[in-house]
C-alpha cells in the first residue's frame, strides 16, 4: 500500500532540460520543442526557434526563484507570504501554481530524507 504524501512536504525540482533567462525582473523559462533531435529535424520549419519561451510574470517568478531543490512547497509558501501581501488564499494559488508547472513537465516532485534521529 502507497503511503499518502503531504504536498506542502515535497521538493519541488525544476527538470535538467529546463533553463531560465532573464527579461528585465522576471523568470523566461526555456525549453526545447521537441525532446528527440530526429524530431526537431523532421518536423521544425526552418524559420521556427527550436525552444520555447514561457515569460512568468511577477508572483510566478518569485514562486520559479524559490524552486531550487531545497525548498519545500510549505518553505515557499512561507518565504513568499509577504510578497503575496498575506492575501486571503494565497496558499492555495501557489500549491496550484506549483501543480501546474509540475503538469506541464517544467519540475518534478521530491522528498527530504529523514535521518534516523528526525524519526525519533
Amino acid at each position: 500500500m502507497k503511503e499518502k504524501i503531504n504536498l506542502l512536504e515535497v521538493i519541488p525540482m525544476r527538470k535538467p532540460h529546463v533553463n531560465t533567462e532573464w527579461e528585465d525582473d522576471c523568470a523566461v523559462i526555456v525549453f526545447p520543442r521537441f525532446k528527440r533531435g530526429w524530431m526537431r529535424r523532421l518536423f521544425l520549419p526552418k524559420s521556427m526557434s527550436p525552444y520555447i519561451r514561457v515569460r512568468l510574470e511577477e508572483k510566478g517568478t518569485a514562486v520559479w526563484s524559490m524552486i531550487d531543490g531545497q525548498n519545500t512547497v510549505k518553505d515557499i509558501i512561507e518565504k513568499l507570504a509577504a510578497q503575496f501581501n498575506d492575501e486571503v488564499g494565497y496558499e492555495s494559488r501557489i500549491t496550484t501554481y506549483i501543480g501546474q508547472l509540475q503538469k506541464d513537465g517544467f519540475i518534478t516532485y521530491g522528498l527530504r530524507v529523514q535521518s534516523l534521529s528526525d524519526r525519533q
